[in-house]
């Protein structure tokens, strides 16, 4: 899987997929790399779309220069991916921080997009205590001594007791990101405040949220779904953050479905 160097880091991709068929970017969440789509391929490259998905900054395979980065910075990672792969519009879909760098590349940068898709994110995290504590705890004691907690609030009791083994994934792939990374990363979600500039998103949009999401819950998925006019709320049932995984099957209905209902 190849590596660019754009904007000042070294950042990690791979794209599934036909050769000509519309292209798919997919940013994905904080303590996450490109796997955590892996139940997104198959369904997205057999209805003909192109799919690029990538690490973060700090994720993955990715370089993890020193932080604080911010959801700017993270932005225009996608930007330079974009014009890496000569691609002037995607279509767009990411979770969580993905999300957050979603909202943003709508709002000031809605002409590479073809649709956008926000999933289990917010326009605003507070209180910016919680994310100086898990900053303190992941540089004092290293990866560890989030990933309990991190589970906690991404699968729902019965997601973790049905899905032993993609939890398990999901576990090694948190205490796999890198300190910097994750620290630096925190910063940008706890220093961003997208609520005013929702309302530039003019993109046809998508936005989705596991109904017993914890960490960006279905007020903050409201939220976002009343300021962006071109927007549709779909509540998944049984899921908590991680409904791509936990509630894949679903979610792919409703993430091809609406990539389908403006596709010519």
């Amino acid at each position: 899987m190849p590596t660019v160097e754009i904007n000042g880091t070294s950042v990690h991709y791979r794209i599934d997929g036909p050769g000509r068929g519309p292209v798919l970017m997919l940013a994905g969440s904080l303590a996450s790399d490109l796997t955590m789509w892996d139940a997104q391929i198959p369904a997205l490259t057999g209805a003909g779309y192109q799919v690029l998905r990538y690490d973060s900054r700090g994720h993955g395979r990715s370089a993890a220069p020193p932080g604080p980065y911010t959801i700017e910075q993270l932005t225009e990672d996608a930007l330079r991916l974009l014009d890496r792969r000569e691609l002037d519009r995607v279509h767009f879909c990411g979770l969580s921080m993905g999300g957050m760098v979603g909202q943003m590349l709508g709002a000031r940068h809605g002409d590479r997009l073809l649709s956008l898709s926000l999933c289990d994110t917010s326009a605003y995290m507070p209180p910016a205590d919680l994310w100086d504590e898990r900053i303190a705890a992941a540089r004092e004691q290293g990866m560890a001594a989030v990933v309990d907690a991190t589970i906690d609030r991404w699968f729902t009791p019965a997601g973790q007791s049905r899905l032993p083994d993609e939890v398990d994934k999901v576990r090694r792939m948190i205490a796999n990101t890198a300190v910097e990374g994750y620290c630096a990363s925190c910063a940008a979600i706890r220093d961003m405040d997208q609520r005013n500039s929702l309302a530039a998103i003019e993109v046809a949009t998508l936005v989705v949220v596991g109904e017993q999401d914890p960490s960006t819950p279905v007020e903050a998925a409201r939220l976002i779904h009343e300021r962006i006019a071109a927007s549709r709320l779909a509540v998944t049932p049984d899921a908590a953050h991680f409904v791509n995984v936990e509630q894949s099957t679903a979610f792919n209905a409703v993430l091809l479905d609406f990539l389908e209902s403006g596709r010519a």
